[in-house]
C-alpha cells in the first residue's frame, strides 16, 4: 500500500513547497528544517498504523489505562540527504534504534550510474519494526538495494514503512514491484518524470547538496 499524504490539503504541503521554492531553499537551515518538520508529520501518521497495548499509567492523584505503541521502531536513513528527516521521525519515535545506510550513484564513461551500498551500521532487524527514510525516491534502485543489503546483514523485521517526500511516478512503481509484502511506502509528493540524469522532475534539487552544500 502507499500512502501520499500530499493528496489532502494541510500546512504539510506548505513545508514541501517551500522545499520546492529556488529562492527559500537558498537558506540551508530553513531547508534542513522544513525536512525534519516533515519528518515528525509523516512519523505522526505512520503511529496511526502501529500496534497499541493498554497499561496502566500512575498519576499524582490516581492510575489511568493507555493505549500504547507497543512496535520496537528501528529507523533507517540513506545518507546524506535523509539526517534531517530522520531527525524528525527520531523526534516522535524518540525511543526507536537507529541504523545508517551508505548509497551513493557511482558514474560512468558512458553517462550511466549504478547505485553502489557502501556501508551499513545498525542494530537486528529481525521482528522489529523498520522506518527507512529518504528525501528523494528517484529511480527506486537505491531504496530497492538497501532494502536488500539491510535485510540480508541484519535480519528480517516484522514490517517495513519507507517514507520518501517527493517521488517519481517511475521510482514509485519500480519499489513497489520489489518492496515484498510486508512494506508500506508513505510520500508527500508523486511527480510525473525523471530527467536524464536521473533528477525527479519538478522535484527540487540536489537534497544533500541544499540541505549540507555542494559535494566534490
Amino acid at each position: 500500500m502507499t500512502y501520499n499524504l500530499g493528496e489532502n490539503n494541510s500546512i504539510f504541503n506548505t513545508y514541501i513547497a517551500e522545499l520546492r521554492d529556488v529562492q527559500i531553499q537558498k537558506d540551508p537551515m530553513r531547508f534542513r528544517n522544513n525536512l525534519k518538520r516533515i519528518g515528525e508529520i509523516m512519523a505522526y501518521e505512520i503511529s496511526k498504523t502501529l500496534h497499541y497495548q493498554a497499561k496502566t499509567v500512575e498519576t499524582p492523584l490516581g492510575e489511568t489505562e493507555m493505549n500504547l505503541v507497543e512496535n520496537d521502531i528501528v529507523i533507517g536513513t540513506i545518507l546524506r540527504a535523509g539526517l534531517p528527516l530522520h531527525e524528525g521521525f527520531l523526534a516522535i519515535f524518540d525511543r526507536a534504534q537507529n541504523l545508517f545506510v551508505s548509497a551513493y550513484r557511482k558514474h560512468h564513461k558512458d553517462n550511466s550510474f549504478t547505485i553502489e551500498v557502501e556501508y551499513l551500521s545498525g542494530p537486528s532487524l529481525t521482528g522489529k519494526t523498520l522506518i527507512l527514510v529518504d528525501p528523494m525516491l528517484a529511480t527506486g534502485k537505491s531504496m530497492v538495494l538497501a532494502l536488500k543489503a539491510l535485510q540480508e546483514q541484519l535480519g528480517k523485521p516484522e514490517h517495513i514503512h519507507i517514507a520518501a517526500v517527493i517521488a517519481s511516478e517511475e521510482g514509485l512503481d519500480y519499489l513497489n514491484a520489489r518492496k515484498g509484502n510486508n512494506a508500506t511506502v508513505w510520500v508527500g509528493a508523486v511527480d510525473p518524470e525523471l530527467n536524464a540524469k536521473a533528477y525527479i522532475v519538478p522535484g527540487l534539487g540536489d537534497a544533500g547538496d541544499l540541505a549540507y552544500g555542494s559535494k566534490v
